[in-house]
């Protein structure tokens, strides 16, 4: 008899420590920005940013073989800013800056200067920061100069603390 109580008991413990938990899906509201995954590639010695080296392309991972090298005559080339989450009704207005520390290029010689700013559109994910390299002429410059670029904010928008900066190496 104390067998079947205990299994009775068992099967009841059982039973009633049961239940549904019912799956909650995790919806990102939040919204944040950063380069685009095409450029991440391992962050350069010393920094905590990658350095290009080569003109990024959109959709794919930056491929050495492949991509052209970035240098005095690549004109114009793309910088992608997503944003992380849901898209706006409204265009989102993102600024950045270029670090001047770590700079060694020069607004004018090598590059145009930048507006500082991006506009990610109305119903999108993404922006382009549009960089004009120039040609240098004259005196032999160095071998590469250093352009490096970081996410300072935005409308209602955070800036990922991961994918902030990025470096471009401009062979000349």
């Amino acid at each position: 008899m104390s067998k079947l109580k205990i299994s009775l008991f068992i099967l009841l413990a059982s039973i009633s420590l049961m239940g549904c938990v019912k799956n909650e899906e995790v919806i990102f509201t939040g919204a944040v920005i950063e380069f685009d995954a095409t450029t991440w590639n391992a962050n350069a010695a010393g920094v905590n940013y990658p350095i290009l080296t080569r003109v990024p392309p959109f959709r794919r991972a930056v491929n050495t073989s492949v991509d052209p090298v970035l240098n005095k005559n690549s004109g114009t080339v793309k910088i992608r800013i997503n944003l992380v989450g849901p898209q706006r009704t409204t265009d989102t207005e993102i600024t950045y800056q270029v670090l001047a520390a770590n700079t060694t290029a020069v607004a004018g010689t090598h590059y145009t200067a930048l507006p500082g700013k991006v506009i990610i559109p109305a119903n999108s994910s993404f922006g382009d920061i549009d960089l004009q390299i120039l040609p240098t002429a004259g005196t032999p410059p160095p071998s590469s100069v250093d352009l490096v670029l970081e996410l300072t904010g935005g409308t209602n928008v955070t800036v990922s603390p991961n994918y902030n900066r990025i470096g471009l190496r401009i062979a000349q």
